[in-house]
């Protein structure tokens, strides 16, 4: 037997980027997932208030941005495109029963794309560029 808790045991197990990719999922530090990581909306926190880490250095810039549109575009749009009515209907009608919904999963969807990201960099050590040695 393992002198070790199993929830610790469990955490070391799994694979860096999993547990990075789940706690950014969460809006948690990549680094001890108590913190929190976003100050607002999509604001990172220069560091975690918990364990200290520096989180505003790990650039997501526009891949989350790009992230999102794809799901969204594979998960919600190309499914309605099959649907007859989206075709029959009038666009007075169709415009907004698609574009409301879209907005909002996309809003929905964008900070935890961004926090999977952050923690996925975290998981592979990449920092911005002005961090590396030269």
């Amino acid at each position: 037997m393992s002198a070790m808790p199993e929830s610790q045991s469990a955490s070391q197990s799994a694979s860096p980027l999993l547990t990075g990719l789940k706690r950014g999922l969460l809006h948690r530090c990549p680094n001890c997932g108590d913190g929190r990581l976003y100050m607002r909306y999509l604001k990172v926190d220069p560091e975690c208030e918990a364990c200290g880490h520096e989180l505003a250095g790990y650039p997501a810039d526009d891949g989350p941005a790009y992230f999102t549109i794809l799901l969204v575009g594979h998960l919600f749009v190309a499914p309605l495109l099959f649907l007859p009515w989206i075709w029959q209907a009038s666009p007075f009608l169709v415009a907004p029963l698609t574009l409301i919904p879209l907005a909002v999963l996309t809003l929905l969807l964008l900070p935890r794309v961004k926090g999977g990201v952050i923690g996925a960099l975290w998981a592979f050590r990449l920092r911005k560029a002005e961090d590396t040695p030269l």
